[in-house]
């Protein structure tokens, strides 16, 4: 059995990750954390993470960045591994967290879907064969109509899994309609798309000479994170010291 903190479970994320853990039999929430006392957990709820004395083996966190920093301090002090989902930390709290990862262990990851993190380990070997057999590499994008930063950070990290393979040889492109010139070998275009209530779709793009080969990501539901979070969480669990990420659960 895992024993878990949820680190903002009255959010959105929260209550979808409350509603996964119910139904699994190896995985339990013994405290929550949140500064809104509007939703009646089954579990006692904290309205700081200071003031939580559960015992857990791994802490979730899918709060708000101005509260990673006491985060990542309560984990260090107790020794509690920490699944950190929230997004759109400063620089110098991304520096905390590599801080933290040298004296616990926190897992970051730029999506944690399985699916996701599946396919980034799919494209490196995939890039293996077809890139020197010529390919031209594209990579597509869909978001719903609120998103604000582009492309997306998943988006950048399927094009970062196939630019490692080849010592960051590659330019990304976002946009071509400056420059009237032919594609060059050594890009990867990366195109957004922003319309209705798209949750996320990828599609990386593999032209060759009368081929194409197409991976495709559709997410239907913001579920899909909450249960990457979850295996994440039973993974963590008695892990040492260090930084990790998804692609480490799904190895």
């Amino acid at each position: 059995m895992t024993n878990v903190i949820l680190h903002g479970c009255n959010g959105k994320m929260g209550q979808i990750i409350t509603k996964i853990i119910e139904t699994d039999p190896e995985i339990e929430i013994v405290a929550g954390v949140d500064a809104s006392d509007h939703i009646k957990n089954t579990y006692p709820v904290f309205t700081s993470i200071a003031a939580c004395d559960a015992a857990a083996d791994v802490v979730i966190d899918f709060c708000v960045a101005p509260a990673v920093d006491g985060l990542l301090d309560y984990c260090v002090e107790r020794q509690i591994p920490c699944v950190l989902c929230t997004t759109g930390l400063s620089e110098a709290q991304l520096a905390h967290v590599e801080e933290a990862a040298a004296k616990v262990a926190v897992l970051k990851s730029a999506n944690m879907s399985l699916g996701i993190n599946t396919l980034l380990k799919i494209l490196k070997e995939a890039a293996e064969v077809l890139v020197p057999a010529g390919f031209d590499i594209e990579i597509v994008e869909r978001h719903h109509n609120l998103k604000v930063d582009a492309p997306s950070g998943t988006a950048l990290a399927l094009a970062d899994s196939i630019n490692e393979e080849f010592d960051n040889a590659y330019e990304y492109v976002y946009d071509r309609s400056q420059v009237r010139q032919k594609r060059t070998d050594k890009e990867i275009g990366i195109s957004a798309v922003r319309g209705g209530t798209i949750v996320g779709d990828h599609d990386v793009i593999f032209a060759g000479e009368d081929e194409v080969i197409t991976f495709s990501h559709r997410a239907y539901s913001k579920a899909l994170f909450g249960k990457g979070a979850v295996q994440a969480a039973k993974y963590l669990k008695g892990k040492p010291a260090g930084r990790y990420e998804m692609k480490d659960v799904v190895q």
